[in-house]
């Protein structure tokens, strides 16, 4: 789904630039000369890399489509935690950087 570069919203999840990003921040800028613009800070969900992206108004970014599912904490080990989906009992573990400061929230059997 496409959105104007001005609708983006912490949170959202885009294509841009062939990869997946999450808004960390936005911020609207208008300067004295110039059109009005959206600052957003991004950071990508596959290596964490972040990047400061100027986008117009007038430009459109590809907003993902994200299907969200219920998972479970389990535990960590090392730079891993280990989830499990609460429907098929799948379990799936990923890098603590993937969270960020969150992570200081987890606790075991944690939806």
């Amino acid at each position: 789904m496409k959105i104007n570069g001005n609708e983006l919203k912490p949170g959202n999840i885009i294509h841009h630039k062939g990869k997946l990003w999450v808004t960390l921040k936005t911020e609207r800028v208008k300067p004295g000369k110039g059109g009005a613009y959206m600052q957003a800070e991004l950071k990508s969900v596959v290596d964490g890399i972040k990047l400061n992206e100027r986008f117009r108004a007038n430009e459109t970014v590809e907003r993902a489509h994200i299907e969200e599912i219920h998972h479970q904490y389990l535990f960590s080990e090392g730079d891993s935690l280990t989830f499990m989906n609460t429907q098929d009992y799948e379990q799936i573990v990923l890098p603590k950087n993937l969270l960020g400061k969150k992570y200081d929230f987890l606790q075991e059997s944690m939806e």
